[in-house]
């Protein structure tokens, strides 16, 4: 079959398929004829002769396409006109086209030859009199005094003058009388329809005799017609009407006054005449009954207005009393134009508004806003001066609703665009900062955004006045830039890895494409070919700010900036949206980068080389003045990946700027003292950008001394009261984080250095030009600073100055000694001394500080992981943010005095000095046992907390403390009998956080594994005795383990394993190399080999919640993929042989959540139960004989005992379906395949079976059992014993599915159930049957019937034995001989029963 050509094939695939087609032979669409022409006198027929080559030459080719006609058909339904001259004019080939023109056309002579003066000297010659009144005359609204009052008192005084002519031409018909009627006519007095319209000068100066014998001679044919033959031409005339114009007609709607019964005659006598007229001559009657319908039409038109009007007046009830002259607040004055008749309904809008509502409702009611954003309550009344009433629907409410700023901002007038811009611009401030949310439903912002907000800003940034196009720029950064964010991340960009953050990109949303179902993936769209075919609308919908750059706003942008060169106010907007852009992500930051002249004309007018001091502050122009927020606009892209931050240093001419803005003192940059400390705040956070990827280190070497005067000034900052201490802080902070980036990239020289002298040609990142040498000597300096800033916490004054700094010397002073041990400069001896001197004299008295107490107790409360980030406004899905609102006012990890900064500091340089001199941990338990410290871990070990965009990146920082904390646990736990005591708790805490790490912290999660996790210095139950504890718990509980051996030999098993287990979870997770050697260059230092501080996209932790189900699942799938016809999977089909070393994997995964179910419930309360089941399930669908393998029968039947104990059995909900799957139904389907093909009976996949037939879960399940897959039941060979769940779960309460209790009954009597092969099955099925016959209870007709049958069914079997079982039935017995017990005879009301079924069948028969 040949398929159709696609868009994707090439030249070559067409010619191919063209081939092909021809080679087929088949018949083609459309063929290629020639038509003869015509004009040339060629005749049809057989597709063309040589007569066209001989005259024409080429050859014209027509296609043509079956089945359709030459000639178009006709636009209406009338049949095509035809000349009945054109047949008769005969043409010769060599005749003058002239003469025949002048032979037809005789043009003026004919007219001219034949005019004959009229004799015209008897007649009177008079002159034209002289009149006052004009032509045509004009209307006066003095004529309108006589016009009559309207029915509904709303009709306007156009709509009543029109009134009253047709009221007066009403009462001159009926004054006029029949002068040409006849005396007595049988069908009517006159015509009705036929006016005589267009016969004017006929006979008569109005027609009226022409029409009065057309009239005549219609009802003189009309008599002389019989009534079939008047039916017949009536038939005739109305199949050649429009059917809808006929159905109108006959369908129309009576009068407001019913026609009386001559009127009807008369109608019905027009109608004749109508019919009689068009009879009579064909080509006029046509044109009148078309007349006729129109004038109907109109008619019946007219009248639905006024009942429309009429019910619209009902509806709204009683009109408002009587505007009066004098209820006017201004008197209108006799000559004024058009005030000499008043209009109450015109007037109505100038007297005073209606109360507002005095009291409150609970009914929701539309949001009004004033023009500063703030919501107006609906009781509350406010002056019309204001302008808040200038509305129509609602007027006595003061302010505007959105729908009419949207109005508003597509007005005409400017200043009203302007305005309800602003006023949009001030509402979507106010939203994002949440002061909405306690008055109103929903979300403002999303309301807007579905809308359409972002194509009316879009729309008003093109407008060409500027007062219009600032107030856009302004309600777009009201829409994309909350400050407070801004704030709050900066306020983090001095902590442990705070250069870094999440690309604010939306969530992705996974999309069905039913286009690409069947295909190959070669075939298959690819994701930027659908995002070109998605519609703006689409984009945006998805995704704001793509939906923007997609719009073309970055050019927009450009020419604001360039060309416009708006107000300062402006251009600080522009520049803070194109931050929130580069934000976005990194394929947005390089758009940014990409338009032309954007970042040349930013950085040459927003950031120039020399400026003048400006006359005044604020200036009224920023053009040729550095702008912080330029700066911090080239931070965020330089951010954004190294070849970014490259472009900028080196393309656009950044470097240069940047060094006279940082070799200088902020006093001497001849601007105002706050926005020259901004200034250089911004410059040494580019610089540290830059430093982060080993960029713009030179600087470092040329600035050398500036540097130091900076950092021996940090004691001369202002004290608390001055305003700008908190910009002085930022500059300190941003200058020591300069610092430690530099002392990163000087300790990679070393090594960078030997490996391009052994490279041998292999690309290898160039050695930086700073060494260690050059940076070593800053230790010393800062290290007084920081000794001189904890003495400082001892003054009330500079506790809080010396709280912020501290933070960021102790990253300094870890990276220096994390670098040093690096170097080959290190002495060892050296080394420990310094640190043990480091030790005593600053990182002891800081850990005893009251201030650092103090702030360990708040550690709990400012935990975002603990559930202290509290909700802030609700975000729309396509503009995602960080929810800062707020966030200084509130405890919280950013918040002021929080003590996340200073504690991971701390516990960074004491990882980063243990590490060096070992025996310095004892010093240091203190820190980990404080009751502080642990009553923090303890509630870490037990939240859940949520993975959104407002929290990830609070959520990271936390990540980092709890790491480091673990970190020094384990370091301690060998050491401290003390710490080793809480050896679980920090277990537990370890394996919580390692499915809470996000992207960008995969080497976190690989050193977690590695190192701590399967650590058994933290599993402390494997060799304390605990194996053997929880064997004897378990034979106390159960009295023995029913199907397997005892949990103790597996437990201690598995913990020698330990070693092996982890070798094999890291095995599994090797896919995540890259993403840990991409962490693990930012997190240990190593800016040369950084690529960018954009963290990945937020599109789930780094390891899965079910990782300990890695390796299971991992082997399902890939013998699903490769295994015959779909593996072991839906199908049911056996993999013959499985991948190495796959029996070892299985069994360190099961030998690990044993470990986990018995010791570490908790760690998988991540999981739900269903999910856990569904998992190990994979155990049977891998391969047709692996659950048969010893270990891992011994394992399951562990786990199983596990799942099927009292409350973790009642929390298994098999409704729900289980993560990664549809339903539990479809895994369950998928069993029952494997277990018919490949089971051999096993008793484990048997129990494993019937564990989701309880009587609880859906019968969906039962059905597939006892419909589909009766054959397991001839091998389901469990006993109750095995089963290791109560039959009660089974049996209780009664089946009440009709259709599952007929299979039971089916399957019994046929004996594909019977108790040697399925004892369970067959106690279950008994139970339900038996309670169903014998059930007193009422129902339907249907089931009560049904109960009878089967009751006689049971009662006449053959099956003695059978036929006992199900009449004797008692109760499920788990442990008897046959798993039931029985009646030694039946109980009286089972007798009667069975008698009351039985009797009137047998008669009698006992």
């Amino acid at each position: 079959m040949l398929r159709r050509p696609k868009p994707s094939d090439s030249e070559a695939d067409l010619l191919k398929e063209q081939q092909r087609f021809l080679n087929s032979g088949a018949p083609s669409a459309a063929s290629v004829v020639r038509r003869p022409d015509k004009r040339r006198g060629e005749a049809g027929g057989g597709g063309g002769g040589g007569h066209n080559e001989d005259v024409g030459g080429s050859q014209k080719d027509v296609v043509t396409i079956e089945d359709l006609p030459e000639q178009l058909p006709s636009l209406t339904p009338a049949p095509p006109k035809k000349s009945r001259f054109k047949t008769g004019r005969v043409t010769f080939e060599d005749e003058d086209a002239a003469e025949r023109l002048d032979r037809h056309d005789t043009h003026l002579t004919a007219v001219l030859s034949r005019i004959v003066e009229r004799d015209t000297s008897a007649a009177p010659i008079s002159l034209p009199a002289l009149t006052a009144v004009a032509f045509p005359r004009a209307q006066r609204r003095s004529d309108t005094s006589s016009q009559p009052p309207a029915a509904g008192g709303k009709k306007s005084i156009f709509a009543r003058q029109i009134a009253a002519q047709r009221l007066q031409q009403t009462e001159a018909v009926r004054q006029s009388p029949p002068e040409a009627a006849p005396a007595a006519e049988p069908r009517g007095s006159g015509p009705r329809l036929v006016s005589g319209q267009g016969l004017q000068g006929l006979r008569g100066p109005d027609g009226s005799e022409e029409t009065v014998r057309i009239h005549r001679e219609n009802q003189a044919r009309l008599q002389a017609m019989s009534q079939a033959e008047i039916l017949q031409e009536q038939k005739r005339l109305l199949s050649q009407l429009d059917p809808r114009l006929v159905e109108f007609v006959r369908s129309r709607q009576a009068q407001k006054v019913r026609p009386s019964q001559s009127e009807l005659q008369d109608e019905s006598s027009s109608r004749d005449q109508l019919i009689h007229s068009e009879s009579r001559e064909p080509s006029s009657s046509c044109s009148s009954a078309a007349a006729a319908a129109a004038e109907l039409l109109h008619r019946h038109q007219e009248v639905d207005m006024d009942e429309e009007q009429e019910e619209e007046e009902q509806d709204e009830g009683p009109p408002p009393s009587t505007l009066t002259e004098a209820s006017l607040p201004v008197k209108p004055q006799k000559e004024w134009l058009h005030m000499d008749k008043l209009e109450p309904e015109k007037l109505q809008w100038t007297t005073d508004l209606p109360a507002p509502r005095r009291k409150g409702t609970k009914q929701a009611m539309q949001a009004r806003f004033d023009f500063s954003g703030t919501l107006i309550p609906p009781t509350e009344d406010l002056p019309t001066h204001l302008g808040l009433h200038h509305h129509g629907d609602e007027p006595e409410r003061a302010g505007y609703s959105l729908q009419e700023l949207f109005l508003l901002s597509r007005s005409q007038i400017t200043q009203q665009r302007s305005l309800a811009l602003c006023t949009l611009a001030s509402v979507l401030s106010k939203a994002r900062a949440g002061q909405y949310r306690p008055a109103l439903t929903g979300s403002v912002t999303s309301s807007l955004l579905d809308a359409g907000l972002l194509f009316l800003l879009r729309f008003a940034l093109d407008d060409g006045v500027e007062a219009v196009m600032s107030a856009a720029v302004h309600a777009l950064r009201a829409l994309l830039v909350c400050a407070e964010d801004e704030d709050c991340l900066d306020s983090t960009f001095s902590w442990f890895g705070g250069l870094s953050s999440f690309p604010l990109l939306p969530s992705a949303q996974e999309e069905e494409d039913e286009e690409d179902e069947g295909l190959e993936e070669s075939m298959k769209e690819t994701a930027a070919e659908k995002e070109e075919k998605k519609s703006d609308h689409a984009v945006a919908s998805q995704d704001a700010v793509k939906g923007l750059l997609r719009m073309k706003l970055l050019p927009r942008l450009r020419y604001i900036l360039e060309v416009v060169r708006p107000s300062p106010r402006v251009v600080q907007d522009v520049l803070e949206i194109l931050t929130r852009v580069a934000r976005h992500s990194s394929s947005s930051a390089s758009q940014v980068l990409d338009c032309p002249r954007l970042m040349e004309t930013v950085v040459s007018e927003f950031l120039p080389a020399s400026w003048s001091a400006p006359s005044s502050w604020p200036p009224r122009c920023v053009y040729g003045l550095p702008l912080p927020g330029a700066v911090k606009l080239l931070r965020v892209l330089a951010a954004s990946g190294r070849h970014a931050c490259a472009r900028l240093l080196n393309g656009v001419g950044v470097r240069e700027r940047l060094s006279c803005l940082l070799g200088a003192d902020p006093a001497q940059l001849l601007l105002e003292r706050g926005e020259a400390l901004r200034l250089c705040v911004e410059a040494r956070r580019l610089w540290a950008v830059a430093a982060a990827y080993g960029q713009a280190c030179q600087l470092y070497l040329d600035l050398y001394p500036a540097v130091v005067k900076e950092l021996q000034a940090v004691h001369q900052l202002a004290r608390p009261p001055d305003p700008l201490l908190p910009l002085q802080l930022q500059g300190v902070q941003a200058l020591l984080v300069l610092l430690t980036q530099v002392t990163h990239t000087a300790g990679c020289q070393e090594e960078l250095q030997a490996a391009l002298l052994s490279s041998q040609g292999d690309p290898c990142p160039p050695p930086p030009p700073v060494s260690w040498s050059q940076v070593s000597g800053l230790r010393a300096s800062l290290t007084g600073s920081l000794k001189g800033l904890i003495r400082g916490l001892d003054d009330p004054a500079q506790r809080d100055s010396s709280l912020a700094l501290i933070p960021a010397y102790l990253l300094y002073l870890q990276a220096h000694y994390q670098q040093l041990s690096r170097q080959s400069c290190f002495g060892p001896v050296e080394a420990l001394q310094e640190v043990e001197l480091l030790a005593s004299e600053v990182l002891l008295p800081l850990m005893s500080h009251g201030a650092v107490q103090g702030l360990m107790q708040d550690l709990r409360s400012s935990s975002a992981v603990c559930g202290a980030v509290h909700a802030g406004p609700e975000l729309p899905p396509s503009l995602p943010g960080l929810a800062c609102s707020g966030w200084r006012s509130r405890p919280g990890p950013a918040a002021p005095g929080s003590p996340f900064p200073l504690l991971t500091g701390l516990v960074l340089l004491l990882d980063t000095v243990t590490g060096i001199h070992k025996a310095l941990c004892r010093k240091f338990s203190g820190l980990l046992l404080s009751a502080p410290v642990m009553d923090y871990l303890q509630s870490c070990s037990r939240a859940r907390p949520a993975m959104t965009h407002s929290t990830v990146w609070l959520l990271r920082h936390e990540h980092h403390l709890l790491y480091l904390l673990l970190r020094l646990a384990h370091r301690l736990v060998p050491l401290e009998p003390e710490v080793s005591r809480h050896a679980g708790l920090f277990h537990q805490v370890a394996l919580v956080l390692l499915p809470w790490l996000l992207p960008g912290s995969e080497f976190l999660a690989h050193e977690l594994l590695s190192a701590l996790i399967f650590s058994r210095d933290f599993i402390l139950e494997g060799g304390s005795g605990g194996p053997e504890a929880v064997e004897l718990g378990e034979l106390k509980l159960d009295g023995g383990p029913p199907g397997g051996g005892s949990l103790g030999p597996l437990l201690r098993e598995a913990c020698l394993q330990l070693p092996s287990i982890r070798g094999c979870f890291l095995t599994h997770l090797a896919h995540l190399e890259p993403a840990v050697l991409a962490s693990r260059d930012a997190l240990l230092g190593r800016p040369p080999r950084v690529s960018s501080l954009l963290l990945p996209e937020l599109s789930g932790p780094a390891v899965p919640s079910d990782w300990p189900f890695l390796p299971l699942v991992g082997l399902y799938e890939r013998t699903e993929m490769g295994g015959a016809g779909g593996g072991g999977g839906a199908g049911g089909l056996a993999v013959e042989e499985l991948p190495p070393g796959a029996l070892q994997a299985v069994t360190h995964c099961l030998q690990w959540l044993l470990l986990l179910e018995v010791w570490r419930e908790e760690a998988l309360q991540a999981v739900p139960p269903v999910a856990r089941l569904a998992r190990l399930s994979c155990v049977f669908l891998c391969s047709s004989d692996l659950f048969l393998e010893r270990p891992v029968q011994r394992l399951a039947w562990a786990l199983f005992r596990l799942m099927t104990r009292g409350s973790r059995l009642d929390s298994l909900d098999l409704g729900a379906p289980p993560p990664g799957l549809a339903s539990f139904q479809d895994l369950y389907s998928a069993l029952l395949s494997q277990y018919e093909a490949v089971s051999f009976g096993d008793r484990l996949f048997g129990c494993w079976l019937l564990l989701p037939l309880q009587r609880r879960y859906s019968a969906a399940m039962r059905l597939a059992v006892f419909g589909e897959h009766v054959g397991v039941l001839r091998s389901l060979g469990v006993t109750p014993e095995q089963l290791s769940v109560p039959l009660e779960r089974f049996t209780a309460p009664p089946e009440d599915s009709l259709p599952l209790l007929q299979l039971y009954l089916r399957a019994l009597v046929t004996g594909a159930l019977r108790p040697s092969w399925c004892p369970v099955l067959y106690v279950v099925a008994l139970s339900h049957v038996n309670a169903f016959v014998f059930s007193q209870d009422a129902a339907a007709q249907e089931v009560e019937t049904a109960r009878h049958s089967m009751l006689r069914k049971i009662y006449y079997l053959t099956d003695e034995v059978l036929r006992k079982h199900l009449l004797f039935f008692r109760l499920p017995q788990q442990h008897s001989q046959l798993g039931f017990d029985m009646y030694d005879e039946l109980p009286p009301i089972r007798t009667r029963r069975l008698e009351s079924v039985v009797k009137p069948k047998d008669g009698g028969h006992n």
